[in-house]
């Protein structure tokens, strides 16, 4: 169940795997729950196929002990409480009647031209398999019980192709509309607003310039005219949370996904051990629902509930 605040701003976030949430929505968790939202996060796996960092934790891989999915629950426990989240919970085991199942990390592979595709031989509960309607209802249930005024989840393209991020906004989007008709969890609930993560063009063709011209290059491949799909054109990225106050609890939170993430003062890296800045202000695409209140320099939303709490 959610936890129970007096507070009538209520957001859900939706995600693929242990890390997603911290990596991109980091801050701005941490500056509703500070602020005494209701924060409720949606895991769609427990990242059971991902690549291990720590030498002394290779034994939990998926093709050794196959136990870092339920390390990985750890670390999102810990995570969480350093970015203040009381409810955070797993797609497969969100009740209201569901039959028991599981959703497995579904994993990834690079295709000749380095997009990621499919892993080959998923396994058979892969996420990326499910039934979308059978997991969008028990996405819905938890949208009709706890009621939030917004949701968050990936672009269509799952920001940079992952199997799993690209089925989770499938069982967002697809959840938000099943739930405004009735079904378990509770009452039919619209949602009033519905954003995707997504990164404005030209401030990271700025970045990656500045940083090739100091000699890192923590974005191989990656051009003006091959960018992943969280990357939008800037009139497309309606709102920005500016997180300023909240970068040491997203730090916190990246280091306590340890498995998947190293952390060396303003800047993380992941398995490929190439740095990349922790993103202080994070950026979204109002999808459904119409922006509204106060505007930054750069005429974008400044609060994620302004206009329906």
């Amino acid at each position: 169940m959610a936890a129970m605040t007096t507070d009538p701003r209520r957001m859900l976030l939706v995600h693929a795997h242990p890390d997603d949430e911290t990596i991109g929505n980091g801050v701005t968790m941490a500056r509703y729950a500070a602020d005494g939202a209701g924060i409720t996060l949606v895991t769609c796996t427990r990242g059971e196929e991902g690549e291990i960092i720590p030498p002394e934790l290779a034994h939990l891989a998926s093709s050794a002990d196959d136990t870092l999915g339920e390390y990985r629950v750890g670390e999102l426990a810990d995570a969480m409480k350093a970015l203040g989240v009381a409810d955070h919970r797993f797609l497969d085991e969100t009740g209201h009647g569901f039959a028991p199942t599981h959703y497995r990390d579904s994993g990834m592979a690079y295709g000749e031209n380095g997009e990621v595709i499919p892993l080959p031989n998923q396994h058979t509960d892969a996420f990326a398999l499910a039934d979308l309607d059978e997991a969008a209802g028990r996405l819905a249930a938890v949208i009709r019980e706890i009621r939030p005024l917004v949701l968050v989840t990936y672009d269509p393209g799952g920001g940079y192709g992952h199997p799993d991020h690209v089925q989770a906004h499938r069982v967002a989007m697809r959840g938000a509309d099943l739930a405004a008709s009735p079904g378990p969890g509770g009452d039919p609930w619209q949602l009033p607003k519905i954003y995707w993560n997504a990164v404005p063009r030209g401030p990271m063709l700025a970045m990656m310039a500045e940083l090739r011209a100091a000699g890192e290059n923590p974005f191989e491949g990656w051009d003006a005219q091959r960018l992943p799909s969280m990357v939008f054109p800037d009139d497309q990225v309606t709102s920005a949370i500016d997180g300023q106050n909240y970068f040491e609890a997203k730090a916190a939170a990246m280091r306590a996904h340890r498995t998947q993430i190293s952390v060396d003062s303003f800047f993380f890296a992941l398995s490929n051990n190439v740095g990349r800045p922790i993103m202080a202000v994070e950026s979204y695409a109002l999808v459904r629902g119409e922006p509204a209140g106060e505007r930054d320099g750069d005429g974008r939303e400044v609060d994620l509930f302004a206009g329906v709490a």
